[in-house]
C-alpha cells in the first residue's frame, strides 16, 4: 500500500467507510449495482433497510422500504401489507423481483426476500 492509499484511506469519513464496507458485502451476496438497475428488468438487491414507512392511502395500504447498497437506493414496496416481521431500519436484505421506475427512483413491488445476518 503506498502514500496516496494510507492517506486517503486516513482522510476517510466514517460513513465512506461503512458505504464501502456495505458495498462489498452486497457485491459478495450477489446483489446487483443499484445505480445500473435497468427497468423492467429482474433485479437481485442487497443492502440496508434505511427507513420503513406506510404512505397514506385511502383503500390500499403499501409498505415502502428504501434499501441501500454504499453506492445507490432502491425502493422495495409490498402492497397490501402494513408490517413485516424483520424488515426495519438496520436490516441487511436481499430482494429479487421486476424492477419499475416510480418518480425517478428505481421500485420493486412485491418482491421475494431474505433477510441476511450480519458479518
Amino acid at each position: 500500500m503506498g502514500l496516496r492509499e494510507r492517506l486517503r484511506d486516513f482522510a476517510r469519513t466514517p460513513i465512506e467507510e461503512q458505504a464501502d464496507d456495505l458495498r462489498e458485502q452486497s457485491h459478495d451476496e450477489g446483489g446487483d449495482d443499484l445505480t445500473a438497475l435497468a427497468p423492467r428488468h429482474p433485479a437481485c438487491v442487497c443492502g440496508t433497510v434505511r427507513t420503513v414507512t406506510l404512505p397514506p392511502r385511502r383503500s390500499v395500504p403499501a409498505l415502502v422500504a428504501e434499501v441501500w447498497d454504499g453506492k445507490g437506493t432502491v425502493n422495495l414496496v409490498w402492497v397490501g401489507r402494513r408490517a413485516i416481521g424483520g424488515i426495519e431500519p438496520g436490516t441487511f436484505v436481499r430482494a429479487r423481483g421486476r424492477v419499475a421506475v416510480t418518480k425517478g427512483v428505481p421500485t420493486i413491488f412485491n418482491p421475494s426476500y431474505e433477510i441476511i445476518p450480519k458479518q
